[in-house]
């Protein structure tokens, strides 16, 4: 696994992540995705939802508003409850998670209350990273303020989205009646929420504004641990899907779970910076619905016809972090490695972002030996005809060798080489990323080639 500043590094140079607003300076943990990382980003996506929502009966999908109406978030507990323990340094007024700070010392917190940090930190004699004095810990809210419409007032705030949850269960009724769904089902959705989190960092790790893919299973209340652990073996699928090999299930205890849950899963992952959650599974209960039914009115209780009785269901809530999900990835992916010389006399050590064939940005490089026209005329018309399925990078630029090991360093599985032979022959030279090892395939054949190599991948 690289270092993060070899990784970001990389990122940047080969345009997978850049950081956001640059030429001003930067935004504090801002990133844009550049033309490899979106395609990477949106293969994560698509893959997710053919494996969780297209391949499956009972699942269907939805992307909702991301500012909903501010009652939402009162009655979900949002607008009271979202916060996070928060100190500041009394010199440079600079804000920094108390847990955190306590967590560095070496202090466990698990079911600590504000009253009980500001003890710790106390005691123990805590400072900021800067090493002054710490005001007493509170409650920071970290939903994003905004207002609806030309006037700014109390009565026109809105939040931008903490998460895409609670669209589900508000559109629960909505989503169930037209999609005539029965129990189990789940929703599924994949968009932006924002987060005003007091100290984000490591690189793409922790964002105030970052991207999830979250399904809501609604089921009977008796049925819950059946479909908790159906959903925890998705989870290990998806996970070993990724390329990841070692990944550890963290079992919530119940003084940090939320108090409506019976059972929390967090799976984290060895990042190069500690052990820290990537995913999240947890029990619900019927807390939202039933929220969102006494504030709002409406009857979000499920009519099952057959037995003629109503309920209110009960939720499991899998949920996966886009951007985290590209940084494993690429960690997972990532290999500096011995290779044999003789690719017109390139180094033998060569960076490999092994990712899934799936996933990867480009799927195929089409490269001629040279720039000469006999050799694009070939070339040329063969990234069209390959463009129509895959995504294809075209590069006539350098030695090959260099060609391959830039090829390499992103990920892509296939380089398609159009030599001077190929004017006789019809054939071109087919590489694989992951061997290294070259086959001599017709053209008329290649498309079929690439994809059963594909299919198997």
């Amino acid at each position: 696994m690289p270092d993060m500043e070899t990784l970001i590094s990389l990122c940047k140079r080969r345009g997978f992540i850049f950081p956001g607003s640059e030429i001003y300076g930067g935004l504090a943990n801002s990133w844009d995705y550049g033309p490899l990382g979106v395609e990477l980003k949106n293969n994560i996506k698509k893959a997710w939802w053919r494996h969780f929502v297209q391949m499956r009966d009972d699942v269907v999908g939805i992307d909702a508003a991301l500012i909903m109406n501010p009652r939402v978030w009162e009655a979900s507990g949002h607008v009271g409850h979202f916060s996070d323990p928060l100190v500041e340094d009394i010199k440079t007024h600079e804000r920094y998670r108390a847990d955190h700070l306590l967590e560095e010392a070496g202090i466990d917190v698990t079911g600590m209350v504000l009253e009980d940090m500001a003890q710790a930190i106390k005691e123990r004699g805590i400072k900021s990273p800067k090493g002054n004095p710490l005001t007493e810990p509170r409650a920071f809210n970290m939903m994003f303020r905004t207002h609806l419409g030309p006037v700014e007032n109390a009565e026109n705030v809105v939040y931008l989205r903490p998460e895409t949850a609670q669209a589900m269960f508000v559109d629960f009724k909505n989503v169930q009646q037209t999609s005539r769904k029965k129990l189990p089902f789940g929703i599924a959705q994949i968009g932006k929420a924002f987060r005003n989190e007091i100290t984000p960092g490591n690189f793409i790790f922790r964002t105030r504004e970052f991207e999830q893919m979250e399904i809501e299973y609604f089921c009977r209340e008796s049925e819950w641990e059946i479909h908790f652990e159906k959903w925890l073996v998705a989870m290990r699928e998806w996970l070993k899907f990724l390329g990841l090999k070692d990944w550890y299930e963290h079992e919530i205890e119940e003084a940090d779970r939320a108090h409506y849950s019976k059972r929390t899963i967090d799976i984290e992952y060895d990042y190069p910076f500690g052990k820290k959650e990537l995913y999240g599974l947890a029990y619900r209960g019927s807390f939202d619905l039933d929220n969102h039914m006494r504030a709002s009115g409406e009857d979000l209780s499920f009519l099952d016809q057959e037995k003629n009785e109503k309920i209110v269901p009960h939720v499991i809530e899998p949920t996966w972090g886009v951007d985290r999900t590209v940084l494993v990835t690429l960690l997972a992916a990532y290999r500096e490695e011995e290779a044999p010389t003789g690719e017109e006399g390139e180094s033998d050590k060569r960076v490999v972002l092994a990712l899934p064939k799936d996933l990867a940005p480009f799927k195929i490089a089409v490269l001629p030996l040279s720039k000469k026209e006999e050799l694009s005329t070939i070339a040329k018309p063969l990234v069209a005809q390959l463009r129509s399925r895959w995504m294809v990078d075209y590069d006539e630029t350098q030695s090959i060798g260099k060609r391959y090991r830039r090829q390499d360093e992103i990920g892509t599985p296939f380089c398609v080489t159009v030599d001077f032979d190929s004017l006789e022959d019809k054939k071109v030279t087919v590489r694989d990323r992951d061997t290294m090892q070259q086959e001599r395939i017709a053209i008329e054949e290649l498309e079929s080639y690439i994809d059963t190599n594909m299919r198997a991948a």
